[in-house]
């Protein structure tokens, strides 16, 4: 079974449309969208969703107001400022309240227990060109991280099950802790940039994500052609990188009303034959792993993993 993560070092690049057009050039794959903060790739890959399950991570402090003698030593200990007292007794607030357990720690009255925390949802979906993982993180939730890797281990366990071989992950904008869930041992990396200023500084930033985690790395450029110069340069961070740069796509502004009738760039002349391209060199890159390896694909300085 082949990963690989389709990543940006910001928003905005066109990282998830990339991700839909190469689902769909694929044949069949399982695609997971990692960015469970503003999951969208949902919208070009239709098809119908098995039901929603819960996930939960973490805890949070639940008070019981019959034991509960409102004496406030938990009140001292709470560093998050998630209780409060009330006419009751103390209350806790699920928003800031971290599931440390300094507060049970610290009642003689044993009032304090814990639940767990819904943090999101997620499901499957079937589609035309094999499956979709995807979800929703819960309003003030911050267990983005857990929830990818949540995501990507039901995607492994969907494609061995259903002996599909590639799985495509559509990962979260910038280079946090959701990333690295989403990037961690997978076989290539593929940073999507644009020619922009901030593109190029993102760029630089997100290979270097890949460089620490000893991971293969190549590089599409998006937009290509909204700026000659800013072009120039990805291709030149690539190279001293020695990266490889996959390909170019060119800007079509006709693009997201295709969107939104859940199509992708491969409907349009000119960015269709640029992201096939793309795709195919994505391809040679995963057939000839072992030899790119070694000689090509490593971000300069590191390792592929064994």
């Amino acid at each position: 079974m082949r990963q690989v993560a389709i990543i940006s070092g910001k928003g905005g690049t066109g990282k998830t449309s990339l991700t839909g057009a190469f689902a769909r050039l694929s044949g069949r794959c399982v695609a997971v969208d990692a960015d469970v903060d503003a999951a969208n790739l949902a919208l070009l890959l239709p098809g119908e969703d098995t039901s929603w399950r819960p996930f939960d991570a973490g805890r949070r402090a639940v008070i019981d107001p019959r034991r509960c003698s409102g004496c406030g030593a938990c009140l001292e200990a709470c560093r998050f400022g998630a209780l409060e007292e009330v006419a009751f007794g103390v209350q806790s607030d699920p928003i800031r309240c971290e599931g440390c357990g300094a507060c049970a720690q610290v009642c003689g009255e044993d009032a304090v227990s814990f639940r767990p925390n819904r943090a999101g949802s997620w499901t499957t979906r079937s589609t035309p060109w094999g499956r979709l993982v995807h979800a929703s993180l819960g309003v003030a939730q911050d267990s983005s991280g857990k929830l990818v890797a949540h995501l990507r281990r039901e995607a492994r366990q969907l494609a061995a099950r259903e002996a599909i071989d590639l799985v495509l992950i559509d990962g979260p904008p910038g280079i946090g802790c959701p990333v690295h869930a989403a990037i961690t041992g997978v076989d290539g990396v593929v940073v999507v940039t644009e020619p922009t200023e901030a593109g190029v500084h993102d760029l630089t930033r997100a290979l270097g994500v890949a460089e620490h985690f000893r991971l293969p790395a190549a590089v599409v450029l998006n937009k290509a052609d909204l700026n000659a110069e800013g072009a120039r340069r990805v291709e030149t961070v690539a190279s001293r990188r020695h990266v490889p740069f996959l390909g170019s796509i060119p800007f079509d502004p006709r693009l997201p009303r295709l969107q939104g009738r859940m199509e992708t760039g491969l409907a349009l002349e000119g960015v269709r034959e640029a992201t096939v391209a793309c795709w195919a060199a994505v391809e040679d890159v995963l057939v000839a792993r072992p030899r790119l390896a070694n000689e090509l694909v490593v971000v300069e300085g590191s390792h592929p993993p064994s």
